[in-house]
């Protein structure tokens, strides 16, 4: 039987070359010259959420929106939510916090510009918002986003904030400002927090180990989980990098059997939006407030309106 909580799919949308793993491998000055497989891939993302009847919220990166605003549309046009997931997909710590505020303004104002409904939720690249970088939560607020998801309560060489709290909650930002913070989701097993989220981590897992896992923040902690892919995990065939081992085995491992898991959850639990999920368990009033445009335009969100 399925379980009855409903959770958020969430999908970050942007293509192969663009993860940070290969970003000492391709130059972000070569971007265009690689063989762009995220509309195709979004597309087949699209088509399986359909299948299931589920909506998710896709955190786009602003330099895909820029040069593919036909998925943006498409994106929206079906129901779902579209979320910002930063411009060109740097570390948020690497940026000062001039350059993350311009790359968040330009990318925001992108997607709001296509779909002409404002964008409320934000996510860093590679979750890079850590204990270096919480002074990116202030400008995330006065850009107008009312959530965040990019605290990865973990420990990580890349990411994660140890002992953040790991389920949605009220953030105050260092300034003092108000988000909602839906962290990515974590399992604790022996005192220790082992990230359950979705992404490489559900790719590594045999499925019913994500499976129990994941059931148990539902049933145990009583609370929904966040679960996180990328368009590049559902794509065997994509061109193959030469980077380090590392980096080579999180990107690559069980590739071929991601959509075939990828199925099997979507028909083992619920999901929805991240912003409905949010509004369900009772943060519709931070959510409601009159969210902020990067333009003049006086719009209605029909996302998660039905």
């Amino acid at each position: 039987m399925k379980n009855p909580v409903t959770n958020a799919l969430t999908v970050d949308v942007e293509d192969y070359f663009q993860v940070s793993a290969f970003a000492g491998n391709i130059s972000r000055a070569d971007w265009d010259t690689c063989e762009s497989r995220v509309e195709a891939n979004t597309r087949k993302l699209l088509a399986l959420f359909e299948k299931f009847d589920y909506k998710a919220t896709f955190f786009t990166l602003g330099w895909v929106a820029e040069r593919y605003p036909q998925i943006v549309k498409a994106i929206h046009e079906q129901g779902h939510e579209v979320a910002c997931h930063g411009y060109s997909h740097q570390l948020v710590y690497n940026q000062t916090p001039e350059e993350f505020a311009a790359e968040t303004v330009k990318a925001k104002k992108i997607l709001e510009d296509i779909i002409q409904c404002p964008v409320l939720g934000y996510r860093a690249a590679s979750y890079s918002i850590t204990q270096k970088s919480l002074w990116a939560l202030d400008i995330l607020a006065e850009c107008g986003f009312t959530y965040d998801s990019s605290i990865f309560p973990v420990r990580h060489d890349r990411y994660g904030i140890p002992g953040a709290e790991d389920k949605p909650h009220h953030l105050t930002t260092p300034s003092g400002h108000s988000l909602v913070e839906f962290p990515i989701s974590t399992k604790s097993y022996f005192g220790y927090r082992l990230p359950v989220g979705g992404g490489g981590y559900f790719r590594i897992y045999p499925y019913a180990f994500s499976r129990m896992a994941l059931n148990s923040i539902n049933k145990q902690m009583r609370q929904p989980f966040i679960f996180y892919l990328h368009p590049w995990e559902v794509d065997p065939g994509q061109p193959k990098i030469k980077t380090n081992w590392l980096s080579k085995f999180r990107h690559y491992n069980n590739l071929d059997k991601c959509e075939s898991r990828l199925q099997q959850l979507l028909n083992d639990f619920k999901f929805s939006t991240v912003k409905d999920v949010l509004t369900n368990i009772g943060f519709a009033g931070e959510l409601s407030k009159q969210p902020v445009m990067l333009k003049n335009s006086q719009v209605t969100c029909r996302v998660g309106a039905e």
